[in-house]
């Protein structure tokens, strides 16, 4: 006897990057911060009043929709708290997609994208990811849902937010632009949520504001967007914790800056090193970057780094083959990485 939808049965399902147990490792494969979060939030966390654990928390998580106003300077009814950005995705993918609404992204893309649509038993209409960046093919298919993750992972690259306007002003659907790294990029989107009413921008605090292990992200878009968006998630899909860790992170602004400038910096450095070294690696808006392994087969290189207890991100999937991503680390990570690559390639 089958118990599961014939969908279930069938998909794969998400693949999460691998979280090794031990702790002498160079973890630079799941995108996480190398710094700690602000000291703000470890405060926070520390003085949350027992009472407050004993109750349900903030149903839409005033809280942060207040500190994350003030901060980005919109309006906190324009603000859905999440639990992480994924579950962002979901609420949009339950929201505005079924058997007869498609959904429609480039590939190559976060790979989280079809395993909503086969949950939701939706059609994923896949086009390739343009290089010059070019949205005409999704301007076209004009889907019910269309998702650009801005900038891409794991390709890294960055759409400019002009290209992104003229693609929401011809849509007819809703326009999800994935901005879980933003906070690594020159330029973000939340400008087009005042000018274009089908669009709704996704933010992360996993990256920028070293916050993975809480799982907290939140949506923008303008208020009708977000009251149907409300229908959608749980009762209390972000928790007491999470709510005041993410609302001191978000105002310690110049923490974020540091650390990020920091990891840019790195990501600078690793990207001429590697090139020296005869890789090919792309320019990143991200914290991480996408290197192509010239001289051996890239599955040999990871399970190389494997054996010295340094991992990175291989994705068996089409046109990453003969790639590796790699998670920006503190520059001693770093300096392991590129010593470890070193007696690899030669």
């Amino acid at each position: 006897m089958a118990y599961f939808r014939d969908t279930i049965e069938q998909m794969a399902g998400y693949t999460p990057g691998f979280q090794p147990k031990q702790a002498d490792v160079v973890k630079l494969n799941t995108n996480e911060n190398p710094y700690p979060p602000s000291s703000r939030v470890v405060e926070a966390i520390r003085n949350l009043p027992p009472e407050k654990l004993r109750k349900y928390p903030e149903a839409a998580g005033d809280s942060f929709r207040n500190a994350a106003a003030d901060v980005l300077g919109i309006r906190p009814e324009n603000i859905l708290c999440t639990n992480g950005g994924d579950d962002l995705l979901t609420i949009c993918f339950r929201a505005f997609c079924d058997a007869g609404r498609p959904v429609a992204y480039a590939q190559p893309t976060y790979s989280l994208y079809p395993v909503l649509a086969n949950l939701q038993g939706c059609e994923r209409i896949e086009v390739k990811r343009d290089p010059k960046g070019s949205l005409d093919k999704l301007a076209r298919i004009d889907a019910p849902l269309t998702v650009i993750c801005n900038p891409n992972a794991p390709t890294c690259d960055f759409i400019s937010v002009d290209a992104l306007a003229a693609l929401a002003a011809k849509l007819t659907g809703v326009l999800l632009i994935d901005e879980a790294y933003v906070d690594f990029a020159d330029d973000n989107a939340i400008r087009l949520t005042n000018d274009y009413n089908n669009v709704i921008v996704l933010r992360s605090m996993s990256k920028g504001y070293s916050l993975a292990g809480i799982r907290f992200g939140f949506g923008i878009a303008q208020k009708m967007l977000i009251d149907g968006l409300m229908k959608v998630k749980d009762s209390y899909n972000v928790d007491t914790v999470s709510i005041a860790a993410a609302a001191a992170a978000i105002r310690d602004q110049a923490y974020l800056k540091e650390n990020v400038q920091k990891i840019v910096n790195e990501r600078t450095r690793l990207t001429e090193q590697l090139r020296t070294m005869g890789f090919e690696v792309g320019d990143s808006q991200t914290n991480f970057i996408l290197t192509r392994c010239v001289t051996q087969n890239a599955k040999d290189v990871f399970d190389a780094l494997v054996q010295r207890n340094i991992y990175v991100r291989y994705f068996a999937l089409p046109g990453l083959e003969d790639k590796l991503r790699i998670t920006i680390g503190t520059p001693q990570q770093n300096d392991l990485l590129l010593d470890a690559l070193k007696e690899i390639v030669g």
